[in-house]
């Protein structure tokens, strides 16, 4: 435990002169893109061994690979001009001083975990927040290159307010968006077909590329499931959790977009939620469509 505690006290050292400022999350995506691309090359060479290589869909990976870019660029901009400042106002207002040492690194990660839950999951059941979540689930495959299919809208519908609680309660902001990053680069390696069902302990812990295939279905009994990041025990406790056992048909069951266009995809269901709130009607019923679920539509 010494070993851990000099381990997150030399990061601690690292990231002070930097200042409050920097977008941790998006350090990590960026620093971590080599390995992205390696596994990858990896998986690409496996399929070509099955001989699955017309599976993977170039035009497709182009596509999550521009996705990526355009998203990872648009985070940092928005980070600088508006969500700095807003993390720091929580930063001040903080109920206490967590201590970030080998004693507390893996609850707190735990806790990023939970919040990352409650976060994936208004995302599928709140229209505002789907609007930009939307965009990953617009691919029709299963493979690496889709965990970078990301949207520009998560800057606009506030992703970060879900890890607030963790600044509030004292949390130094970089500690919460380095794991948060972690958690991200974990999940990158679990969209893959490449890999079958593991062990059932760590099928029962974990979000493994069979839980996350399942989630990426369209399929009645996939739809809205397992919403984990890195842990899966969320879902399981919480009753949203499933086992993949029929093939996945992947995608967006209501609304799908059939289009490579980096703006249609972005702007695909962002711009038919704001379509349906303007239509004529009762202002509280248009108003509805910001918050109620993506397949709800006025009686």
């Amino acid at each position: 435990m010494s070993d851990l505690n000099s381990i997150v006290h030399r990061i601690e050292q690292l990231l002070a002169p930097l200042g409050p400022d920097v977008n941790w999350l998006q350090v990590v995506l960026v620093g971590m893109t080599p390995l992205f691309l390696v596994g990858m090359a990896i998986e690409w060479r496996v399929l070509q061994g099955r001989g699955q290589r017309r599976d993977v869909g170039w035009r497709d990976v182009m596509t999550n690979l521009n996705l990526g870019g355009a998203y990872q660029l648009f985070e940092f901009i928005a980070h600088a001009f508006v969500f700095a400042a807003a993390v720091n106002w929580f930063w001040r207002h903080r109920l206490f001083d967590m201590p970030v040492n080998g004693w507390t690194i893996v609850p707190l990660f735990v806790l990023q975990e939970f919040c990352y839950y409650w976060f994936h999951r208004t995302s599928h059941r709140v229209r505002w927040f789907w609007s930009a979540h939307m965009v990953h689930h617009s691919e029709e495959r299963m493979n690496m290159s889709t965990a970078l299919r990301q949207s520009l809208l998560y800057a606009v519908t506030g992703w970060w307010l879900f890890f607030m609680p963790m600044v509030l309660l004292g949390v130094p902001p970089a500690v919460v968006f380095v794991l948060y990053g972690c958690n991200l680069s974990y999940q990158f390696f679990i969209h893959t077909e490449c890999v079958g069902k593991l062990h059932p302990w760590i099928e029962y812990w974990f979000d493994t590329p069979s839980n996350h295939r399942a989630h990426h279905g369209r399929n009645p009994q996939y739809i809205d499931r397992n919403y984990g990041g890195v842990l899966i025990v969320f879902d399981r406790w919480f009753g949203t959790y499933v086992e993949e056992r029929e093939p996945v048909d992947y995608g967006v069951a209501v609304r799908p977009v059939h289009s490579r266009n980096l703006l249609v995809i972005n702007f695909h269901e962002f711009i038919a939620m704001w379509r349906d709130v303007l239509r004529p009607g009762r202002l509280s019923d248009r108003l509805k469509h910001l918050w109620k679920p993506p397949e709800w539509t006025r009686p």
